[in-house]
């Protein structure tokens, strides 16, 4: 596994090109083109013989959170020698649960800019079905439906050029692990040395100084000490429940009327001949017009499944305290007459392999250059010297699986922003503002869309369009019938 990377010298870390327009192009008004670059496969970077040493230019930034956010910042700021710490309050990768399964859609080209340009233990599927209860198919689509295994451009019964892109389905610990393997510069996460990453700490507070530097204040949850750290800019990767994002902004949470249960299965425990739905290729959603079950490959001997239904808050608090044995015990009563393979895999479930929690997101945020004047805008960026990343910034409901692509995307437009105004600046306060505000500018219109769309999903994914016949997502189904 190729560890250290640098920036590509032909394109500076934008993996695309400025090239001038053709004759026919200028006479249309367009000056110039844009393609990606050759030299690094549109990545960005090349291959390095060793690590990328800091440099003094960029800000020294503190990285609070070590999830899929808080790592892929880590790994883009280690290869274009942006200096940077993180703080997880876990005391080791192994200390967190394995995580479930997650579906890299428009991220997976940029993994690339990681140095990552293999998904290690990365399943994809090319089909997608939909049925009612009694497992009547009501839609289908992907490569195998559209019978073009070949990867070729297809078309769909609307008339419309369906995308090439194959979703990759990766176990998410699976993901930060490698994250944490190009963070770190080792392949061996159980004996990491690095003197860039600190477990065991948790964020107490944070303050601007009169320098404008930023004092950190850390509780060592192992020694019970109190650890204080500098850093020129903090990026919030600590999750929906975010503490930097408690004293930027303090916003409360949404709740968007809906319960959602996970669960693992490992596919030694079922019959396969059971049905032809977990060949390891085939995504499969199963709904009564209320309730939905979506399941997916998790690995090559594992599928995932998510059950959803709308409950109130107080009854998804209840049900989430009650345990795992209660959660599983709920998913087999609600989906007790379903159609094959599904009671098969309830009952195959473990138990320790269950968890259950209440759905929410947050407010969308504006623009810091663009106030409203009230606690859903970041205060004005001029001032500021702390930004949020992926669920932080965004949290969104889990149904259209883009919480980890966007926090992906926010990696890498975060690092190269600031790699991009160091070029232009030589103070390092204008820097940090430049960097955030061409971030912010790039992430917030981009991630409200899914936050949107997600919100939106978790209302009509438990009505009658889960179930709407027709060969198209569920997304697409809930347009339609709009349109009717």
């Amino acid at each position: 596994m190729q560890l250290e990377w640098k920036v590509c010298n032909a394109c500076h870390g934008e993996g695309l090109l400025k090239k001038p327009s053709s004759r026919k192009a200028r006479k249309k008004g367009l000056s110039e083109r844009i393609e990606p670059c050759i030299s690094c496969s549109a990545s960005g970077l090349v291959p390095s013989a060793e690590r990328v040493p800091s440099d003094d230019r960029f800000p020294k930034v503190a990285i609070v959170g070590g999830g899929l956010a808080g790592w892929a910042v880590a790994a883009a700021c280690r290869h274009r020698g942006i200096p940077y710490d993180v703080f997880e309050r876990d005391a080791h990768f192994i200390d967190r649960a394995q995580g479930y399964g997650l579906t890299m859609q428009q991220a997976s080209k940029a993994l690339k800019g990681f140095g990552i340009w293999n998904l290690e233990d990365g399943i994809t599927s090319t089909k997608h079905i939909v049925h009612t209860a009694d497992g009547t198919v009501v839609g289908q689509w992907g490569m195998r439906h559209w019978k073009q295994e070949d990867g070729e451009g297809t078309t769909s019964e609307e008339g419309k050029k369906e995308p090439r892109r194959q979703n990759i389905h990766i176990a998410r610990q699976s993901l930060r692990r490698q994250l944490l393997q190009v963070a770190s510069g080792q392949e061996d996460i159980q004996n990491i040395h690095c003197d860039r990453i600190h477990w065991n700490h948790r964020l107490l507070n944070y303050e601007k100084l009169e320098n404008k530097q930023v004092l950190l204040t850390f509780l060592n949850v192992k020694s019970g000490e109190m650890v204080r750290h500098t850093a020129d800019l903090v990026v919030g990767a600590d999750g929906i429940r975010s503490q930097v994002r408690e004293q930027l902004i303090g916003d409360n949470l949404r709740y968007l009327n809906c319960f959602v249960m996970l669960g693992i299965c490992e596919l030694q425990e079922i019959d396969r001949s059971h049905s032809e739905l977990l060949d390891g290729k085939t995504v499969f959603q199963t709904a009564d017009g209320t309730t939905r079950l979506y399941m997916m490959p998790y690995s090559s001997t594992a599928y995932m499944w998510q059950l959803s239904f709308p409950f109130s808050e107080s009854e998804s608090l209840d049900l989430a305290q009650k345990g795992n044995e209660a959660l599983l015990e709920e998913a087999r009563r609600r989906c007790s007459n379903w159609h094959n393979p599904i009671e098969f895999i309830l009952k195959s479930t473990p138990s320790h392999l269950v968890s259950g929690y209440p759905v929410y997101d947050r407010a969308i945020l504006a623009p810091s250059t663009q106030l409203v004047g009230d606690n859903d805008s970041l205060e004005n960026v001029g001032d500021r010297v702390v930004t949020l990343i992926g669920d932080a910034a965004h949290p969104m409901s889990p149904f259209k699986g883009q919480g980890a692509n966007q926090a992906l995307l926010d990696a890498l437009s975060l690092t190269k922003s600031i790699y991009r105004a160091a070029s232009g600046s030589t103070d390092k306060a204008e820097l940090i503002r430049k960097a955030i505000e061409a971030y912010e500018a790039e992430m917030l219109p981009r991630s409200a869309v899914k936050v949107k769309a997600s919100a939106e999903a978790a209302e009509f994914l438990h009505t009658s369009v889960a179930i709407e016949p027709g060969d198209v997502t569920r997304g697409g189904a809930s347009k339609r019938q709009k349109q009717e």
